[in-house]
């Protein structure tokens, strides 16, 4: 087994802001992995708020090379590597290997009949007018994922709200509220029809939401990043976010999605931003969920070819086996 690591930087198509950060740039990290020549490749982006770079993964996955090109398997690199960006690039590189190597599609493997799924587009922050100019932008995609702070959210919203009076709206607010705030922001949120409010607190302060009453589902992104966080603070949420970059690849990734299936949650899947490579597999579990989120190359200026074919109505079709799976 040969393993190659790639740094990759592709520009947005335009500067995306969230609570307390501007992006311009998707930075991210390729694995290719190599066996006889049957070939494995996956994207790892990381989490930025836990200052995870392409230069940190590189580094940690060049730790454990010597246990990769001595055949460590999907299962070995759950305890070589934690969780995040370099054990998710690693994880998927090992899945879409496997599924070379055995004939075999990743749905296949996982038990799923593929079909076309219906992705959120992401409104980035900006004043109400530019926000209600890229829902417009957006007018072939009826869920819209809209990030808010606590810096004149309802009117923002609500300017958003004006001209697509039809489409549904997540909110997510990256840690960015109190309580305090989403107490008073609720009721005109749900006047709205809200259908979700993701990560109103701080990553920590779950607690804070015990007897809060809200009458829109509220979800975890940032609180639960893998499995070992998930019992402490998934009582506080009725919608988990799962995204293989927190919690290390598609293999977790499952595994948190049938633990909380198990538990009645509904259940998202999101992204860091990423090409069609880093969709691919969250195309996998968003079969489980109710909330789509995998629309990382809308904010690109170019994604990869092959990539994810989307289309009007926000469908996203399976990935081709040329890409990944």
């Amino acid at each position: 087994m040969r393993m190659r690591i790639e740094t990759i930087k592709r520009p947005l198509a335009r500067p995306f802001a969230i609570t307390g950060y501007t992006f311009t740039h998707l930075e991210a990290i390729w694995v290719h992995l190599d066996d006889d020549g049957v070939a494995g490749k996956g994207e790892g982006v990381g989490m930025y708020y836990l200052g995870e770079t392409p230069a940190t993964m590189t580094a940690q996955l060049e730790h454990i090379r010597a246990d990769v090109e001595s055949g460590a398997t999907r299962a070995d690199i759950q305890t070589l590597l934690g969780p995040g960006g370099a054990r998710n690039a690693l994880d998927c590189a090992l899945w879409d290997q496997e599924c070379k190597k055995t004939g075999t599609s990743v749905f296949d493997m996982v038990g799923i009949t593929p079909r076309p799924l219906t992705t959120v587009a992401t409104v980035g922050m900006g004043s109400p007018d530019e926000m209600a100019s890229q829902a417009l932008r957006f007018s072939d995609y009826p869920h819209l994922k809209i990030k808010l702070d606590a810096h004149t959210p309802l009117e923002r919203l609500r300017a958003i709200r004006d001209v697509r009076p039809e489409a549904t709206l997540v909110i997510d607010v990256n840690q960015g509220w109190s309580r305090r705030e989403l107490e008073d922001y609720l009721p005109e949120l749900d006047e709205m029809g809200v259908a979700m409010v993701e990560q109103p607190l701080p990553r920590g302060k779950d607690s804070e939401l015990d007897g809060l009453g809200s009458p829109i589902p509220l979800g975890a992104d940032e609180s639960i990043i893998h499995l070992g966080e998930y019992d402490e603070v998934v009582p506080y949420y009725d919608v988990v976010n799962i995204k293989r970059d927190k919690c290390g690849g598609l293999t977790e990734a499952l595994k948190i999605a049938t633990r909380a299936q198990a538990d009645n949650k509904v259940l998202m899947v999101g992204n860091m931003t990423g090409t069609s490579l880093s969709m691919a597999p969250s195309h996998v579990i968003g079969h489980m969920c109710r909330f789509v989120d995998i629309d990382g190359p809308l904010l690109l200026a170019d994604d990869i070819t092959p990539g994810l074919r989307y289309s009007p109505g926000g469908f996203v079709d399976p990935p081709p086996p040329e890409l990944w799976g």
